[in-house]
């Protein structure tokens, strides 16, 4: 490091001043700050100032192997120390707290043999925490970022050599020194784990320092390295609330609950660690009326409270999108990939300190739980679930929200007629209707809407209510866990519809409730061949179809964002209502209007549908919602090779999406429910769960099912048809993977006769795949012509390419970076990786091909020597894999551990390079259990072993 020259003022700034200042005040004796500057000198002058002192009667053998290797124990002091002295060239104020510091402490320590002993590991330990400087360059550019990095851990390391010589010197006896010497060594632990993430910061500004002096040359690392910072941790919040839904104005009663939540939950009440509540009970007890109350009426108290429908993943998703859009973690027009807006609400959870409410309404499924909830120690989270065992799994504390009592049930409905509570006669008949209704406060509430709108007379309504229940009551609802027949609370308002209102009503029950954009009935009707459903696309015909159902209080509608929402328990009694005639008619009409959602991708052979994401998008909770529907109820649809085909469609744009675990779930539904097995859409269907399978690593699984593909497409198809093109590519694909690399060839090359013949636009296709192959033939020249040949390519310049939006031009893009780099072009590899893996950023957010992206940069950037740089990518490729589900991301995660190890070992951070190393063991053993495989010790910890659990070419 002595040869380092360092570009910069030459001078201190007025941070570093106050650095020293607070170096002086840590220290509390003035005439040791004068002892210190008078004592500074270089690390061979400390050797010999050690060496001058008499350590009386040393027996202890540690201290003495300590005492001669304190040397190369503090040669990082000793780096770290030049860069700064290099830096403010003849201010050496700078410099010479550090070394008399050390020289200080040495002395007041060697009183006591442990007291030394305790402080030479310390030393050890603080110098292995300070950033690694390359002994061999010549300039190191100082900026601004650089050094406020350095400023940052010379202020720790100096401020803490102070409360060092400050504690020896206020405990000079040894029994005093024994007795604090745990708040030491507290003090010391608590240092090192801020200098290691200031000393990875410092490191990494080093990195882009270098990288800057040749801006045109690394102008695409830059770029990418920028994009990936400028996600703020802790943005300007625009909107403090994101709750979809404003509370009750009738709310009544529940205080206990309110109480027992805010008592849990209240943030201004000091705790320890994050803390969780569980509102639970059954469907319509109230659970969320409770949780909107205390969300609203505690904007006070929080800075920030966000609500998250938990029903689902995708339900999930769209809620934490909503988060994020109103912190202004992303722009409220840009269409960020659903996992990375929930990592950044996370990330904004965790690092924030603002005082943050997040409630999880629905949380039933302890999956879906777990991909809401920060890893941190710090905020407050409410959650609304059916689920007894779940609160309890996921709450530290929890509150049973019963229906009311006969009372207190009176007292609501009579609160919401607006009726005299003190009335014996309104008291005696709201009691009567409470107890027939088990004191449901949603059936409370659709009663007391029914009568107000129908203005009948309390003491009229039971009689009538009865006269039409009785038959119904008779037979108990099996499906359920309620005590009391709910269909009966809405059968009245129901069977008042007709016409386009009862059309309406039957058809969202067959949608996702909280979400139903008008656009999907509008355009997804004018598919719909029913004349009872052309009302559809009519804008005021299905406004007038609206009105009643609003009047009703059997739906809600918001105007500004313009979608539909109607609560589960009122589908659920428009279901059982339904004929099994109607329930099969809708249903069908329910698949047309999806359909519109989602393009066909069987019918020919097309690539990325990038075009059509949006409509998929507000359409997929649907699709989900739908799925559950038809297993629940045993639904038969009238065409299930329609259905099957919707599935199917929707399987394949969560595919596009890298969705693959609910891809996967989709295809095996929509292949189950094909009846024609000779189809080309069942082909179709064959084909993705191979892909799915190719993408998670199950390759000879994958081989199996292309096979299976290609023998149905022979069957349907002539000799030279695209379709059977596209089976030959996967196949390719497959014995790629499986290293049958002739194999694969000879499949690729048939793959592109016949598209050639059939003049197809996917001929690009094929020369692109084998292209990869060629590469990994170790042939990257040859591999480049054949990428030349690529018709969809051969014109297009870097922004062109980035214009066309289509995520599977990035994969020539990483192909091409390969080539780079086997030709020994690392420069230019780097620059096309980062540009292709900016790219994919912003088309699919943090997905797979994300995390394989980040680790083949990492790759280069380890190659040119900027190892900051690729653990910092590394860290955020395995950030990223240990968000996704575990079967798609754990693969992803121990090769980026492993890889981390062998780095961290490479700058000589030992410690790191342990815990990454043993984190990657055992998550190869957690793999091959998943597997059904024994674990090998001796093969499976190899690197190569790591780099074969994620496929060569991820497109």
């Amino acid at each position: 490091m002595e040869k380092a020259r360092m570009s910069g003022t030459g001078s201190k700034t007025p941070l570093w001043e106050k650095a020293l200042e607070n170096y002086r005040e840590e220290l509390a004796e003035k005439d040791d700050y004068k002892w210190v500057l008078e004592n500074q000198g270089t690390l061979d002058e400390l050797m010999k100032f050690t060496n001058s002192l008499e350590w009386p009667g040393l027996r202890d053998r540690s201290v003495l192997n300590s005492l001669k290797r304190l040397k190369p124990i503090l040669k990082f002091v000793n780096d770290f120390s030049a860069v700064i002295a290099l830096y403010f060239g003849a201010d050496t104020a700078l410099t010479a707290v550090i070394w008399g510091s050390l020289k200080l402490i040495l002395t007041l320590a060697s009183s006591a043999e442990d007291s030394l002993r305790d402080m030479l590991d310390m030393l050890e330990e603080l110098s292995l925490t300070l950033p690694r400087f390359k002994t061999y360059e010549e300039t190191l550019p100082m900026d601004t970022a650089l050094e406020s990095s350095l400023l940052a851990v010379y202020s720790e390391v100096i401020c803490f050599y102070a409360r060092a010589i400050h504690f020896f010197r206020s405990r000079k006896h040894v029994i005093l020194r024994e007795n604090a010497w745990a708040e030491l060594r507290g003090d010391f632990t608590r240092t090192t784990l801020r200098i290691k993430r200031l000393s990875a910061a410092v490191e990494r500004e080093a990195d882009l320092a270098r990288l800057r002096t040749e801006k045109d040359k690394y102008h695409e690392v830059l770029m990418l390295i920028s994009d990936i910072k400028r996600d703020p941790a802790v943005p300007t919040i625009r909107n403090k609330l994101s709750i979809p839904y404003s509370p009750n104005p009738r709310f009544w009663a529940r205080q206990d609950a309110l109480d027992q939540v805010d008592k849990a939950l209240d943030p201004s009440k000091p705790t320890q660690g994050l803390q969780s509540f569980a509102l639970y009970g059954m469907g319509g007890v109230g659970k969320t009326q409770i949780a909107l109350q205390y969300a609203t009426s505690g904007r006070g108290k929080f800075d920030a409270v966000m609500w998250v429908a938990a029903d689902t993943l995708i339900t999930m998703a769209q809620s934490f999108r909503e988060a994020a859009r109103n912190l202004g973690i992303i722009d409220l027009n840009q269409d960020s990939e659903d996992n990375a807006v929930s990592m950044k609400v996370k990330s904004w959870l965790c690092e924030t300190d603002e005082k943050w409410l997040l409630v999880l309404d629905n949380a039933d499924d302890l999956s879906i739980i777990k991909h809401a909830l920060p890893n941190n120690n710090k905020g407050s989270v409410l959650l609304t679930t059916r689920n007894f065992n779940g609160a309890i799994a996921a709450a530290r504390n929890g509150f049973h929200v019963q229906p009311f009592d006969e009372e207190t049930g009176a007292a609501a409905l009579l609160n919401f007629l607006n009726l005299d509570p003190k009335s014996e006669m309104h008291l005696e008949n709201a009691k009567a209707i409470a107890s027939t209704l088990g004191g449901l406060p949603l059936a409370l509430s659709q009663i007391g809407g029914f009568v107000t709108q129908r203005r009948i007379a309390l003491h009229e309504f039971l009689p009538l209510y009865r006269r039409n229940t009785s038959r119904i009551d008779a037979k108990k609802n099996e499906l359920d866990d309620y005590r009391h027949t709910l269909n009966t609370v809405w059968k009245m308002s129901l069977e008042k519809l007709s016409g386009t209102s009862k059309m309406l009503q039957m058809l969202l029950a067959f949608f996702d409730p909280d979400m139903i954009h008008v656009s999907v009935l509008t355009e997804g009707g004018k598919m719909v061949e029913d004349e009872e459903f052309e009302f559809l696309t009519d804008e005021l015909d299905l406004l007038d179809a609206e009105q009643p159902l609003l009047q009703a209080a059997l739906i809600e509608k918001n105007d500004i964002k313009n979608h539909i929402s109607i609560h589960r328990l009122i589908q659920t009694a428009i279901l059982r209502k339904m004929t099994s005639e109607e329930r099969a008619r809708i249903l069908t009409i329910t698949v047309t209007i999806l359909s519109w959602g989602f393009p066909d991708t069987f019918s020919a052979d097309v690539g990325h549908q990038v075009s059509s994401w949006d409509r998929c998008d507000k359409c997929l909770p649907h699709i989900d919602h739908l799925v559950r529907q038809v297993k629940f109820y045993s639904l038969e649809p009238r065409d299930k090779q329609a259905y099957a085909e919707l599935i199917l469609r929707c399987s394949w744009h969560l595919y596009e999406k890298e969705y693959y675990e609910q891809a996967q779930e989709y295809v095996q539904e929509a292949i189950h429910n094909f009846i024609d097995k000779s189809t080309a859409a069942y082909a179709s269907a064959v084909d993705l769960s191979g892909l799915i399978e190719l993408d998670l690593n199950n390759t000879q699984n994958a081989l199996n099912i292309f096979k299976e593909a290609l023998k149905i497409r022979e069957a349907i198809f002539p000799p030279n048809d695209p379709f059977l093109a596209a089976s030959e590519v996967n196949l390719g694909l497959a014995y790629t993977e499986l290293n049958d690399l002739e194999k694969a060839y000879q499949k690729l090359q048939r793959s592109a006769e016949i598209r050639q013949a059939a003049q197809s636009d996917r001929l690009t296709n094929s020369y692109s795949n084998m292209s990869s192959l060629l590469i990994r033939m170790g042939k990257p020249d040859e591999a480049e012509e054949m990428l030349k040949r690529c018709p969809a390519l051969k014109d297009l310049s870097d922004d062109e390419f980035f214009r066309t939006g289509n995520p599977r031009f990035s994969g020539n893009m990483i192909v091409l970076s390969r080539i780079r780099f086997a030709q020994g072009r690392h420069d230019d590899a780097l620059r096309i990786a980062s540009k292709a893996l900016s790219f994919r950023r912003s088309m699919l957010g943090n997905r797979l091909k994300i995390c394989d992206s980040l680790y083949h940069v990492a790759g280069f950037l380890e190659k040119q020597g900027n190892e900051a740089l690729a653990i910092e990518l590394l860290d955020e490729c395995a950030t990223i894999a240990e968000n996704l589900p575990r079967k798609e991301g754990v693969n992803h995660l121990a090769r980026a551990k492993n890889k981390l190890s062998m780095i961290f070992d490479a700058v000589g951070k030992k410690t790191e390079s342990q815990d990454c190393g043993n984190t990657a063991v055992q998550l190869m053993a957690e793999i091959r259990a998943m597997q059904g495989v024994p674990f090998d010790m001796t093969a499976d910890i190899k690197p190569v072993a790591f780099e074969s659990l994620v496929p060569w070419m991820l497109w």
